[in-house]
């Protein structure tokens, strides 16, 4: 199992900025690519007021404020650069959906998709689409967010992919506000599996790949929860990828680097489960050299080892066979 894809979370509400410009983000991209990162995903392109690139759809219908740099374009340029694949996420409300108005958060996103693929499609290292709203349950009105939003990323850009990320109902899954690290029960793998049968047969023609979350639950019980999510993508012909999340959930401090034998223990399950992708939520903050945080520079050096191990194994079996 290796990482293939990371999150860039330049819009966030729980995990601080860096700061970084052209020549940090540039110097970045070319750690991703060192350990065999290939796709870039723009986590969401505006959150609130707050946003990425200068959008005129986000400007006058939620007044949003204009941004100093316009990074869907540097993260494009980047990607072409270090050839890599981006992927666009999409723009959350933080209130509509939340509200249960989901179709004022699906015309909005609609008219921004519109806008973002006449401003950017003709790049060549645009290569799919983020929806960026998560969740971890099923009702009728997500569904309907979903196979809306994904038909209609797809209909503007001559059919690129679509990615979900969504997360598990665990009892990891608590407020960034909380200090707590667990909750007494979370949802049980019959219900789990109850509720996203429905999702996946109700967005199989609008979404082409999952990555759930795997930081929600507890290392004992994810197993069982990635062979789940496996065997739905199969019957509704969805690619079934993990989001192996390089944070840690286990401390009241609301995020940290994870602990490299944490990080190991899940990719193992993952391909266990007869996962072969994973994505990370994110490799600049928690997991990059670059990072504001010491720990994240030691997390690439145990995973760089990881790699070159992994790659020793498989030339040895190659000549072996041989």
């Amino acid at each position: 199992m290796r990482i293939k894809g990371t999150f860039l979370d330049e819009i966030s509400h729980d995990i601080p900025h860096q700061n970084w410009g052209y020549q940090e983000w540039d110097e970045d991209f070319a750690r991703m690519k060192a350990v065999g990162i290939e796709m870039v995903i723009l986590i969401r392109c505006g959150y609130r007021k707050w946003q990425t690139f200068p959008s005129a759809v986000l400007k006058e219908e939620m007044e949003c404020y204009e941004p100093t740099e316009d990074l869907v374009k540097m993260y494009l340029e980047l990607s072409e650069k270090h050839q890599m694949d981006f992927y666009f996420g999409l723009y959350d409300s933080g209130k509509y959906w939340i509200n249960q108005q989901f179709q004022e958060e699906v015309d909005l996103n609609k008219r921004l998709i519109d806008e973002v693929w006449e401003k950017y499609g003709h790049y060549p290292s645009f290569k799919g689409w983020y929806i960026s709203q998560e969740c971890s349950r099923g009702t009728a009105k997500i569904v309907d967010l979903y196979a809306e939003l994904g038909k209609h990323c797809k209909q503007v850009s001559n059919n690129l992919p679509v990615m979900l990320s969504p997360y598990i109902d665990g009892i990891k899954n608590l407020s960034q506000y909380s200090g707590e690290t667990s909750k007494n029960q979370g949802v049980s793998l019959k219900d789990h599996e109850k509720e996203w049968d429905i999702i996946f047969r109700g967005i199989k023609d609008a979404v082409d790949i999952v990555a759930f979350q795997d930081g929600h639950v507890e290392y004992d019980e994810l197993i069982d929860f990635l062979k789940i999510n496996k065997k739905l993508a199969d019957r509704y012909g969805l690619e079934c990828w993990t989001n192996t999340e390089t944070f840690d959930r286990d401390m009241p401090i609301k995020f940290l680097p994870i602990k490299w034998d944490k990080l190991h223990l899940k990719m193992s399950l993952a391909e266990q489960a007869g996962i072969e992708n994973a994505i990370t939520f994110e490799f600049s903050h928690f997991m990059s050299p670059n990072s504001a945080y010491l720990q994240a520079g030691h997390l690439y050096n145990r995973y760089k080892e990881y790699i070159h191990k992994k790659q020793e194994n498989e030339h040895r079996a190659i000549k072996a066979a041989v």
